[in-house]
């Protein structure tokens, strides 16, 4: 059995740096399990079928070694259902780091037997997030070469609906 990874996130909705962050993490591991974490505490734009939707037509052609799929619990949990050894967390700033530090400590508490992984976005993604891309196409703004094309069609089709 070959290194698994799981990369978690909201991807609501996937951005460019989601993408650099898989890109990279598709040369270090054997298999990329790509998971929107469901979060009923959360009110997120796109369900989870739509998010999982858009992640499979945009990642499935491009990389050969992912996985799809959403969870909701635990993240050691669920790493260990899916038999990964690491979790990748992506880290823009000081103010990522922090949060991310205290999760995986925590969840090396709970299963040490899995390693965080962090990696950084490209720097031309390192500002990106899709609170802000959310915030952007909402007032109107172009997001474009910030998301793929497909995810900025279905931003603009989603808010005109509100």
């Amino acid at each position: 059995m070959g290194t698994r990874a799981v990369y978690p996130g909201s991807f609501d909705p996937l951005t460019n740096g989601h993408i650099d962050v898989i890109d990279r993490s598709t040369r270090l591991f054997e298999c990329v399990i790509v998971s929107v974490l469901t979060n009923p505490q959360k009110e997120a734009l796109f369900s989870t079928e739509e998010r999982l939707e858009i992640m499979r037509e945009i990642l499935l052609p491009r990389f050969k070694n992912i996985e799809i799929d959403s969870f909701h619990g635990l993240l050691v949990d669920y790493a260990r259902q899916k038999k990964a050894q690491t979790i990748v967390r992506g880290i823009r700033a000081v103010a990522d780091y922090e949060y991310e530090f205290q999760m995986a400590l925590m969840n090396r508490r709970l299963a040490p037997d899995i390693e965080t992984v962090f990696m950084m976005p490209s720097e031309n993604y390192s500002y990106l997030s899709s609170r802000l891309v959310k915030e952007i196409s909402a007032l109107g703004g172009f997001v474009s070469g910030l998301v793929p094309p497909l995810v900025e069609e279905q931003l603009i089709r989603k808010l005109r609906s509100k």
